[in-house]
């Protein structure tokens, strides 16, 4: 689900996961110093949904470009990882 429409063109790229509603990580796309991009863990980590949505909020007037995505995904720490390595 689409929790918040950022920049079509440029603005970061966060995807909330979560298994059956309950939260597991926030992955955030960011640029590295080569150019390239890798996804990593951002946001609190073991948080209730109260400091998720104060995190989400904060990064959202930070960058209000911002595109804020929420997964429902079955097996969210192999997704994670599989994210993490491909980048």
């Amino acid at each position: 689900m689409v929790l918040r429409k950022g920049d079509p063109d440029r603005g970061s790229l966060i995807l909330v996961v979560n298994h059956k509603g309950v939260h597991h990580a926030i992955m955030e796309r960011m640029l590295e110093l080569g150019g390239d991009y890798r996804w990593s863990r951002a946001g609190p980590s073991d948080a209730n949904s109260a400091q998720v949505a104060e995190f989400l909020a904060k990064r959202a007037r930070f960058d209000p470009d911002s595109w804020l995505i929420e997964l429902d995904v079955p097996n969210p720490q192999r997704f994670i990882a599989e994210l993490a390595v491909e980048g």
